[in-house]
């Protein structure tokens, strides 16, 4: 599903630029977003951190992208390549979305660090 894989660059390219704006709209209210360290964030905190300074993404890669179409509701599947802060990791996530009142959202990250 195209439209997943570019509302993902999206939501990527929001986070470079700490573009909390489109990411209000890219993001559900109801976001549970799991970190490899296993904090987790609500679309309330996680735009905060992203706009206060607190997470800045120097660099974000993902590759390897696989897309389950399940009706109102994509899955999302990869690799990643994080820059955040002073920290450099790969990870595997998963990335789900929901389409809501005929618009996708982003529910859900859950992602894994690799071994360095």
């Amino acid at each position: 599903m195209d439209e997943i894989l570019a509302l993902q660059d999206r939501r990527i390219e929001a986070m470079l630029k700490s573009d909390a704006q489109t990411l209000e709209e890219i993001i559900a209210d109801d976001l549970v977003y799991t970190h490899t360290t296993a904090r987790l964030d609500t679309k309330a905190s996680f735009i905060d951190a992203v706009k206060s300074g607190k997470s800045i993404y120097n660099s974000l890669e993902l590759s390897a992208r696989e897309v389950q179409n399940l009706g109102d509701t994509a899955v999302v599947t990869g690799h990643g390549k994080f820059h955040v802060g002073n920290n450099k990791f790969e990870l595997r996530f998963i990335d789900v979305y929901a389409k809501r009142n005929g618009a996708w959202q982003m529910v859900a990250w859950q992602s894994t660090r690799l071994p360095d």
